[in-house]
């Protein structure tokens, strides 16, 4: 194969995928709620967020600023168009990584609307300068626009029109505090329980027109990690797989064989999470090693292993954190049916899991 002909193979895959990409876009915002009353789960971040809505309706007034945060897929996206519906409002999205200067945010700024909703996605990492300037905008509705440079560089005031700024960050700790309290409304979203996610499946097997047993919802719902992106995400490979394979009925058999070929385990970990896990264990011992060892060990980037993989393991108890490096924990080893080095058998035939 010649270059042309592989440069012609590597842009056809890449059209591929930026195909396959917008189809599961569309697919995603096809489910997603319309109005608080179709949103699944959030109760109490539901209940206040409605209230804000309806009184900021009742006073003809915009809405406060609103701060979501929480781990990805939990519905912040989601929520901000539901928050623009709610107010009957044009809606504006954009992310934190893509406003590198103050004059990007002043552009944006200065095109809204009266009452639009501004979604700010990772909104932590904005860059400073852009971020000063989104101090004045959400308290005064006022933007200074600085023209020249050196000493004789004017600052010209813009007046902005009344817009409600959300705001979602996977970590809010990272918000400086004079951003973080010029929020109205903060809200965090939690994981999602087992119950709250089959809810979730059945609903967007409804509108995939997909017919599921509630065992197989149940299946699906055991091993989407508390999250409804992943939940819809499961839905749809097991759905794919039920139309080849079966009947298109999605039954618990079903769905265990399909997300056997997925290689989603019962516990809800992927091919990265047993892989951290197995060079955790096989390669270390159980540790402790360090995380850029580790990310060597499986071949993936540092930051994928400690912000993809890492998180999960770690609330599902399988993975610690500690000052010498991450330690496997007795469930690590149990899960991977696994021996731990120098563990005894007790007299009641038990295992000592940490031995002597």
């Amino acid at each position: 194969m010649n270059w042309d002909d592989t440069t012609d193979a590597d842009a056809a895959e890449r059209l591929v995928d930026s195909v396959a990409d917008r189809e599961d876009q569309a697919v995603e915002a096809a489910l997603r709620p319309k109005d608080l009353g179709e949103f699944i789960g959030q109760e109490k971040v539901r209940e206040q967020l409605d209230l804000v809505l309806r009184a900021a309706r009742a006073r003809g007034a915009t809405a406060d600023h609103v701060l979501l945060s929480g781990a990805p897929g939990l519905g912040k996206t989601t929520l901000s168009m539901i928050i623009a519906a709610e107010m009957d409002a044009p809606i504006r999205i954009t992310s934190g990584p893509a406003i590198q200067h103050a004059g990007d945010l002043a552009a944006i700024l200065s095109s809204l609307q009266e009452g639009e909703v501004l979604f700010l996605d990772e909104i932590h990492r904005m860059s400073r300068p852009a971020e000063e300037m989104l101090y004045m905008a959400m308290e005064d509705f006022r933007v200074d626009v600085i023209v020249g440079k050196g000493p004789g560089a004017t600052a010209i005031p813009l007046e902005l029109p009344p817009f409600t700024l959300v705001g979602a960050t996977t970590r809010a700790g990272l918000l400086p505090p004079p951003l973080r309290d010029r929020f109205g409304f903060t809200a965090h979203m939690e994981f999602y329980e087992p119950a709250e996610l089959e809810r979730v499946i059945h609903r967007s097997a409804s509108l995939l027109e997909v017919e599921i047993e509630p065992e197989g919802a149940a299946e699906i719902a055991g091993r989407s990690r508390g999250t409804p992106r992943i939940a819809n995400r499961l839905l749809r490979r097991v759905r794919d797989y039920a139309q080849v394979k079966a009947d298109g009925l999605i039954t618990r058999d079903i769905a265990e064989a399909a997300l056997a070929v997925y290689e989603v385990d019962a516990r809800g970990l992927d091919r990265l999470d047993r892989g951290v896990l197995e060079a955790l264990l096989k390669l270390f011992g159980g540790g402790p090693v360090g995380l850029s060892t580790l990310a060597v060990a499986v071949g993936e980037e540092r930051e994928t292993v400690e912000e993809v993989a890492e998180p999960f393991l770690v609330r599902e108890g399988l993975l610690a954190r500690t000052p010498r490096g991450r330690v496997a924990t007795p469930a690590a080893w149990a899960h991977l049916g696994l021996t731990p080095p120098g563990s005894q058998t007790t007299g009641n035939g038990q295992q000592d899991l940490f031995g002597a």
